[in-house]
């Protein structure tokens, strides 16, 4: 119970009124098509620069929880997802709120985004410990194998072809590698002085992250405006909840089903919704009503979203493999703050982990609260024009680059990798693996060569990395999910 200790740091004035504000931008941002959760948090870490690691991290935190569920307004009204993890969503929400029973839709999906989104982070709360003393086991071999199983995970599993996913890992391997190298002092691929202290992880993420969707934006024009208006009746909120608690097995399967994918890294929300989504079809009685406006299906859908995203913080803050790709993102926040997940978080940083973690379960409820009142006039601010929400990601994109150390360089990199990250995703490359592989890069160089001085001076290399229960374990793993992963394509395309 050492996390009520520190409950009431969350309520200090600079970090309440992040968490706030958080929440509010949050839902906002996630009712935007195209700004997805990753994209959000990405750019707001260089705000928090000049805050405090506890206020810096609840922004990010809010940001997370709120973007996720803030995307199931323009599901439902407006038939575009807010994000991926909004997909099964759109299969149901659109269809009541075409029936003028938007309202009735938007209250379900909040309060069932607020049962998954509690039970996410009650489940983070309670097992993290836990784990991060089992994580205490692992020293640079196992940390090495764990480094390469996080980015063999989410290219693996999070990407159309595997192939692609483990070259875009490989990709961010590589563009973690340039620069002097911090142990022996070699110089590699610097191209230009403004390479020779590496690439910056922020610009990185913004970059990766933000151009190809600002240059999507632009290259879709107007289409946005020519989106159906949906008209929308009242509903009372009581109403909804007693519908929420009469549906407690569509609400259950969704929240089990998106705390058990968050635990996978690197699977996703999308992956939880439409998993949660087809479980819930399958075992209702009124399968039949699923995708002509069945309230069943935001129900199981949303609940599996937000369920998600406390549990995919457990494999981050224990062994620093993000549970999503937004978590990736996160994990570049942790870092740039000077907190670097693992076993010892917990104790060396438990005044930091505990109110970020405690925030999450009370933004839990802001964002229920927040979008019940809000989601009616959020969705006016749905109908900006594309070109002009791509003009603020730009201003945002550009002004978080410079930022980080005052240097046009770092916008320059910024724009560059994201305009190639464009063209690789026109050729079926994510971000999400790149990214990984360019924040989990040290990790994995640093574990190796320490690990091959420890190797060098006892057992030898072979016996010191290929030998014991935890690297045997996380070789398994790695050779599973890519054998996993290959044998599911190959049974899609059989179908």
């Amino acid at each position: 119970m050492e996390f009520l200790y520190y409950f009431g740091d969350v309520f200090t004035l600079p970090a309440f009124s992040l968490l706030i504000v958080g929440t509010l931008v949050g839902l906002i941002l996630g009712a935007m098509p195209g700004l997805s959760p990753t994209m959000a948090v990405a750019l707001a870490i260089p705000f928090t620069f000049q805050l405090e690691p506890v206020p810096g991290l609840i922004l990010l935190g809010a940001l997370y929880t709120s973007t996720v569920a803030g995307g199931a307004i323009s599901a439902i009204l407006l038939n575009i997802p807010g994000a991926p993890a909004n997909i099964a969503t759109t299969l149901d929400g659109h269809i009541m709120a075409r029936k003028q029973q938007g309202t009735r839709a938007l209250q379900l999906a909040f309060f069932a985004s607020l049962w998954g989104g509690l039970f996410g982070v009650l489940l983070l709360i309670f097992t993290t410990p836990t784990l991060a003393q089992w994580a205490l086991a692992f020293g640079p071999s196992q940390s090495f194998w764990v480094a390469i199983l996080g980015v063999t995970i989410i290219g693996t599993l999070g990407n159309q072809s595997i192939v692609k996913g483990l070259l875009a890992g490989c990709i961010g391997l590589w563009i973690s590698t340039i620069g002097f190298d911090d142990i022996f002092g070699a110089q590699r691929f610097i191209f230009h002085p403004a390479l020779s202290g590496g690439i910056h992880i922020i610009p990185a993420l913004i970059g990766l992250f933000a151009i190809p969707q600002v240059i999507t934006l632009l290259a879709q024009g107007h289409q946005h405006s020519t989106v159906e208006i949906i008209r929308i009746k009242p509903h009372g909120i009581s109403q909804a909840w007693h519908e929420i608690m009469a549906r407690l097995r569509s609400l259950s399967t969704g929240t089990i089903i998106g705390s058990a994918v968050g635990l996978i890294p690197g699977v996703g929300g999308q992956i939880a919704g439409l998993v949660a989504y087809n479980q819930a079809r399958n075992f209702s009685p009124e399968r039949d009503k699923f995708g002509t406006g069945h309230p069943e299906g935001i129900i199981a859908a949303e609940s599996a979203n937000n369920a998600m995203v406390g549990p995919s913080l457990i494999p981050l803050l224990t062994l620093s493999i993000p549970g999503s790709p937004t978590a990736a993102v996160l994990l570049g926040g942790l870092i740039i703050h000077g907190i670097f997940p693992g076993p010892a978080m917990f104790t060396t940083h438990a005044e930091v982990v505990w109110p970020f973690i405690n925030s999450m379960l009370l933004g839990q409820i802001l964002m229920c609260v927040f979008g019940l009142f809000v989601a009616r006039f959020i969705v006016q601010i749905v109908h900006t024009p594309r070109y002009v929400m791509a003009a603020m990601v730009m201003i945002l994109a550009v002004f978080g680059s410079y930022a980080v150390q005052h240097s046009l360089h770092d916008v320059f990199i910024m724009l560059l990798l994201g305009t190639g990250m464009y063209f690789l995703e026109r050729y079926g490359y994510s971000a999400a693996p790149l990214v990984l592989g360019l924040i989990l890069g040290p990790i994995a160089e640093g574990s190796f060569v320490e690990g091959m001085m420890i190797a060098q001076a006892q057992q030898g290399v072979i016996p010191y990395f290929f030998t014991g229960t935890l690297n045997l374990t996380m070789i398994i793993l790695i050779v599973a999910s890519i054998s996993y992963s290959t044998w599911l394509k190959i049974c899609k395309r059989t179908r």
